[in-house]
């Protein structure tokens, strides 16, 4: 969320950055609630004010002995007024709240405008892609033929978009993973902590979720609780409604969990193997900082996600995605995509987000700086990284042309010391 100062303030920015962002609001709306409710609050106060002196008078010519039958008829209209009117100060301010959450972050000044992906700026690529001596397949008749992957078997359950892992798909699942927080717990420094898989509302909207993407969302309507898209959202809201110490900056936290999304939109796209599922397995980093650190540390937490390819020997590259593809809380993003060679195509792993105070706001996560002040935290995530497509990148990489899977060097201690995955 923007403060309503800056929008009152610079409209114009706004509505560039609504532009820049391919996204909708109501800002005159929003302007006009915004004078409306502030009418309102300065008739409320100047009636109050007209109450308490009213009341000071009444009560001295009660003292006089008074007939107050006229000043008492007065006061209570007085108050039914009042009354009518922080009525009405609620109502406005709501619809002014709700309308405040349509308007989109504002895109940092490095970010290149554009419409859509084909505008993103490519930053750098790492890594040499295979040459391979024979026609590589893709992960889905790999996964299968090893029966790393079952997806009939989660169709039955569960239905398309689903998969199950099995046997030693299972044991490569569990090793990237482990491997993944190892690295950012021990080398990255990062605090480990394991949320709840289902959020409140309120916990949807700190991060911006909701309202924008409800309809991706997977959602118990009876308790009015949501299963998360991603970790950020469950560990970014930890700190919700709190006031953090200076000192204590930057909180740096890493989460493995399931992430559960509908997809809506996406129907007939990635629909073979695992490149798009209904549930993933993600290792997430977030970060809370100081403002004055947050474009430091997110080349920092950029360069910690790469870290995972590097050390799998997986090519990738980087992109700096333009105004019009980037998240709808972010200020600035960068996508990591890893190389697919049976595909011929880069798939995105992770995205790195600074969302500036636009979370904090929202979720009104604050600290108190060393001289009292009271401010805003910046917010911070990315990846590191989403599993099934990392996996896809992995069993289409090291294939080998016997039908074997080669472990990466670096997984080998998480498997057990099995170095390859044979077939029966």
């Amino acid at each position: 969320m923007l403060d309503l100062k800056f929008i009152r303030e610079q409209p114009e920015k706004i509505r560039t950055a609504v532009r820049l962002k391919n996204e909708k609001a109501e800002l005159d709306a929003i302007l006009s609630l915004d004078e409306k409710r502030r009418t309102v609050l300065f008739e409320v106060e100047t009636l109050k004010h007209r109450q308490k002196e009213e009341s000071r008078r009444i009560g001295l010519l009660k003292a006089q002995g008074k007939d107050l039958q006229k000043e008492y008829a007065e006061l209570k209209e007085l108050s039914l007024k009042i009354k009518q009117l922080d009525t009405e100060a609620s109502m406005v301010s709501g619809s002014l709240q709700e309308k405040l959450l349509t308007i989109p972050n504002l895109p940092h000044e490095s970010v290149p405008e554009g419409r859509d992906s084909s505008d993103n700026v490519l930053v750098r690529e790492w890594g040499k892609k295979r040459e391979f001596s024979f026609q590589p397949v893709p992960h889905w008749e790999t996964g299968e033929a090893l029966h790393l992957l079952n997806f009939k078997q989660a169709s039955k359950i569960s239905g398309t978009g689903f998969v199950v892992f099995e046997g030693k798909g299972a044991l490569l699942q569990r090793a990237v993973l482990r491997f993944m927080l190892d690295l950012h717990i021990k080398k990255h420094n990062y605090n480990e902590v394991s949320p709840p898989f289902i959020v409140n509302r309120k916990a949807m909207t700190g991060t911006g979720q909701l309202p924008k993407l409800e309809d991706d969302m997977y959602h118990a309507e009876v308790d009015d609780l949501f299963l998360i898209p991603t970790a950020e959202v469950p560990v970014t809201n930890l700190y919700a409604d709190e006031i953090l110490n200076e000192e204590d900056l930057p909180i740096k936290r890493v989460s493995c969990t399931a992430c559960f999304r509908r997809e809506a939109g996406s129907y007939g796209k990635d629909t073979r193997g695992i490149i798009r599922l209904h549930q993933f397995d993600k290792v997430e980093l977030v970060k809370i900082v100081k403002p004055e650190d947050s474009y430091q540390e997110l080349e920092l937490l950029l360069g910690e996600a790469e870290t995972v390819l590097k050390k799998l020997q997986l090519p990738y590259r980087v992109c700096l995605l333009s105004s019009g593809d980037m998240s709808f809380a972010a200020a600035k993003c960068y996508d990591i995509e890893v190389w697919a060679p049976a595909q011929a195509k880069f798939l995105e792993v992770s995205s790195c987000s600074n969302f500036e105070a636009f979370q904090a706001r929202r979720a009104n996560i604050r600290y108190r700086r060393s001289n009292g002040k009271l401010d805003y935290v910046h917010t911070l995530n990315g990846s590191g990284l989403a599993l099934p497509r990392l996996l896809v990148a992995i069993m289409e990489t090291f294939q080998e042309e016997d039908g074997s899977l080669k472990i990466p060097d670096v997984l080998v201690p998480y498997m057990d010391g099995q170095e390859s995955i044979n077939p029966d």
